[in-house]
């Protein structure tokens, strides 16, 4: 009798300390999982955006919007990321410190990417750009620094989230570049020979710092005042370089590793 009560007693106990494992367990994955949606949602958004006024990387903030139209302007169009629904292309041509991410046009999308911890994000929320390849009568630095103003002029930021907190003030991250130099490859996406030439950039950009490890929805969406978009006697056409039909809703899922 006394050996059944002691086995009935040890087989008691080895239950509970199962159950008790269990539920520690349990407790921790839901701690875990806590602090990691705290640590992607619960932020300052203030800190993780650079000011227009700072040098990101050792360069101001107009030289990197210069560096970004590079970029978009050195990958052929299909593989562009601007043209993509999905997010198959966010790699194409990204360098640390920082990647350049693009809107989308004529519909909204959300793209998947993932990308190396440390790096910087910039992107535009709509942006203008005018170059002596597109506008062939324009002869000076003034002449596109003007047109590109009165092409973005006629827009507006309506909002960036990450992770559903809101950038505020957007109007103050308008920035104009320097006249800057870019090269046109076969099949690029002005429908233009392949050419080097020289343009200025306006646009409202947003300038992300380097993001903690893990994961993240960064959207955003700028519209137009008016598509009566006249430059120096021309209209601009639904293109690359012009905000008309860029004003769409851009999603991008990221995974930072």
């Amino acid at each position: 009798m006394i050996k059944f009560i002691s086995i009935l007693i040890s087989f008691l106990t080895l239950l509970i300390l199962v159950n008790l494992n269990h539920v520690v367990v349990s407790y921790s994955e839901d701690l875990s999982n806590q602090n990691t949606k705290k640590n992607n949602t619960d932020f300052d958004i203030s800190n993780l955006v650079f000011e227009t006024g700072s040098s990101p990387f050792n360069l101001t903030y107009a030289d990197w919007t210069a560096k970004w139209w590079q970029w978009a302007y050195s990958i052929p169009q299909n593989i562009h990321p601007a043209y993509d629904d999905t997010g198959k292309f966010c790699k194409e041509g990204q360098k640390e410190p920082t990647w350049f991410f693009p809107g989308t046009y004529q519909h909204s999308v959300i793209r998947y990417c993932e990308i190396p911890y440390g790096v910087g994000i910039l992107f535009p929320i709509l942006n203008s750009e005018c170059s002596f390849a597109e506008y062939p009568q324009m002869k000076t630095k003034e002449d596109l620094s003007n047109c590109a103003k009165k092409i973005q002029d006629k827009t507006v930021p309506e909002f960036v989230t990450l992770n559903g907190v809101k950038i505020p003030n957007l109007e103050n991250y308008r920035i104009q570049s320097d006249i800057f130099n870019f090269t046109l490859p076969e099949s690029n996406i002005l429908n233009l020979p392949s050419e080097t030439s020289q343009a200025v950039s306006d646009g409202n950009w947003v300038f992300l710092k380097p993001l903690p490890p893990g994961d993240y929805e960064l959207k955003f969406k700028g519209n137009i005042k008016t598509t009566n978009n006249e430059t120096n006697g021309s209209k601009d056409k639904d293109e690359f370089a012009g905000p008309i039909g860029w004003n769409y809703t851009t999603t991008y899922i990221l995974t930072v590793k």
